[in-house]
């Protein structure tokens, strides 16, 4: 699919959204519909850890083995931490990719960014060379540290078996049979440990705007 690269992230994923209704089985499309309402319904988003809340400290290892821990990235200035589900999904991958475009201007204000997955560090190798990203990439194996972070779910049978047939094995690519996933969630995290913006949504096609960001950075730079 081509997507217009100078339009906002929210543009971008209106417009994915508009080109899959007219490219996928419709049957397919609203069993993701029901997938997502089932989410929201669950209030999964509402565990995750609010402002003012200290962050879990952590160790993870990049797509290369490289251990990252995010005590060493504080020393430098705050951090932006985002999780998200994988490789595999769409959505995810136009926001590494816009917030790739946006990672000067991050480290202008001070900051470094993380981005954090389930999968192993191969598939995140694969995601960062595609998308030629130059901000780590970490493997949250078993979803530990999302879990430290109130994101961690499992998706329901129903909804693995429709992944599974679109080819997104979610135990393949996680390299564990649990199913779960992280609420995609972003937090800027201030060099004490504090989190100073949280934003989840049960609803994974909505994401944290490149904009939004910058504006919690300069936020706290003031």
């Amino acid at each position: 699919m081509s997507l217009d690269q100078s339009a906002t992230l929210e543009q971008q994923i209106h417009e994915f959204n508009a080109q899959l209704a007219t490219q996928a089985p419709p049957q397919v499309v609203d069993q993701f519909s029901q997938h997502i309402n089932t989410l929201i319904a669950s209030g999964v988003e509402k565990n995750a850890l609010k402002v003012g809340e200290k962050a879990p400290s952590f160790t993870l290892p990049d797509a290369l083995g490289r251990q990252v821990s995010l005590a060493g990235l504080l020393q430098q200035g705050p951090v932006v931490v985002t999780f998200y589900r994988g490789e595999w999904c769409p959505y995810c991958n136009l926001q590494l990719h816009a917030y790739q475009q946006v990672l000067p201007q991050i480290k202008e204000l001070g900051a470094s960014l993380i981005a954090i997955s389930p999968q192993t560090p191969d598939h995140s190798l694969s995601l960062s060379e595609k998308h030629e990203l130059a901000f780590p990439v970490l493997s949250d194996q078993g979803n530990l540290v999302a879990r430290q972070f109130g994101l961690a779910y499992s998706i329901e049978e129903q909804t693995r078996t429709l992944l599974k047939s679109l080819g997104s094995d979610i135990a393949a690519f996680n390299g564990d049979e649990s199913w779960e996933l992280p609420v995609p969630g972003t937090f800027i995290i201030s060099q004490d440990g504090t989190i100073r913006l949280t934003y989840a949504d049960a609803d994974y096609t909505h994401r944290l705007e490149p904009s939004a960001l910058l504006d919690g950075l300069r936020t706290m730079s003031k």
